[in-house]
């Protein structure tokens, strides 16, 4: 009896040493998991629960089912055109296949050095495959906008002249792509190296697209060309107006004097019948006062012109120097 209860506690320790070992391991749901047995995989688990490995044999890895992201470092690739642009992609990822994964990149961290590779080598080869345009635009529909920059002026005409001076010709050209296909071509590009390694590529696509120093030039002075055009419509329609107010003004100016000088005209006219009919009235009252003051008049224009007088026996000098003068 006793050797019996010595054998049933040997058992039991026996028992409870194989169960400390771990025969047995948890597999959590969004995880997957391969057993490996002196370096070949024995056994491959997808399905949560309690799972049985053989103890000092067997070694179990485990890796996760979820989505896992993948971020690129910018790359500064050339387009179609030999445009430089910089573009900085994202994916997402995951253990399709834990057999092939473990025995191709076994960790995470090897299998993001040959996503590396694999990604930034598809988006070199389709940028540098397609022009700029289809690179940073997604559709046509910028072609199609009636959204058109316009200046009122408050005069219907004026406003009308100065969006046919600022009427460039669209530089958009359309796009046959466009960015969303481009990123099916990368992803089409990448789905075809990756099964190898056991990985599933569910998506890339562009984070940022950003254009080089040189070429953020070229747009810049694009852009500065478009405001110094409409600028100069501006200076354009303003040297118009005021050609047309001058214009006006002379002509206002001309018609005004025009008719000053007419109406000065009539008066002076005038002035000088009634100053005519006046003189008369007065020589014919008395001839010889009218000559003396006519004379007197005479020599008030002309006496102080004189520097000297040679002789004083002119008639002109009758009233100074005559007889009947003094």
């Amino acid at each position: 009896m006793k050797k019996l209860i010595i054998a049933l506690v040997a058992i039991a320790v026996l028992l409870v040493v194989f169960l400390v070992i771990g025969p047995f391991f948890v597999l959590y749901e969004g995880q997957q998991a391969v057993v490996v047995r002196l370096g070949q995989i024995v056994a491959t688990h997808t399905e949560a629960g309690l799972k049985f490995k053989s103890p000092f044999l067997d070694n179990v890895v485990v890796y996760t089912k979820k989505i896992l992201p993948w971020d690129g470092e910018p790359q500064r690739i050339p387009t179609k055109e030999n445009q430089f642009i910089f573009v900085d992609m994202t994916a997402r990822w995951r253990i399709a296949d834990p057999v092939k994964f473990y025995e191709s990149v076994s960790t995470l961290n090897d299998a993001y050095g040959r996503l590396d590779d694999v990604i930034d080598s598809a988006v070199r080869t389709i940028i540098s495959q397609n022009f700029l345009r289809e690179a940073v635009r997604n559709s046509n529909v910028i072609m199609e906008s009636t959204n058109v920059e316009t200046f009122e002026t408050g005069d219907a005409a004026d406003s009308d002249s100065l969006r046919q001076l600022t009427q460039t010709e669209s530089s958009f050209e359309l796009i046959s792509k466009g960015r969303e296909k481009l990123s099916n071509e990368m992803l089409v590009e990448v789905a075809r190296l990756v099964p190898e390694y056991g990985i599933e590529v569910i998506d890339v696509v562009p984070r940022q697209i950003k254009y080089s120093e040189e070429l953020t030039e070229s747009v810049y002075s694009r852009m500065i060309k478009e405001r110094n055009q409409i600028a100069q419509a501006f200076r354009s329609l303003g040297e118009g107006k005021k050609a047309e107010w001058l214009g006006k003004l002379e002509n206002e100016q001309r018609t005004i004097l025009s008719a000053a000088y007419e109406k000065a005209e009539t008066l002076k006219g005038a002035a000088d019948a009634q100053a005519s009919a006046i003189y008369a009235r007065s020589y014919g009252r008395d001839p010889g006062f009218y000559s003396f003051w006519r004379a007197l008049e005479s020599y008030k224009q002309t006496m102080p012109s004189f520097s000297k007088t040679m002789s004083t026996e002119l008639d002109y000098f009758q009233f100074l120097y005559g007889p009947s003068g003094r």
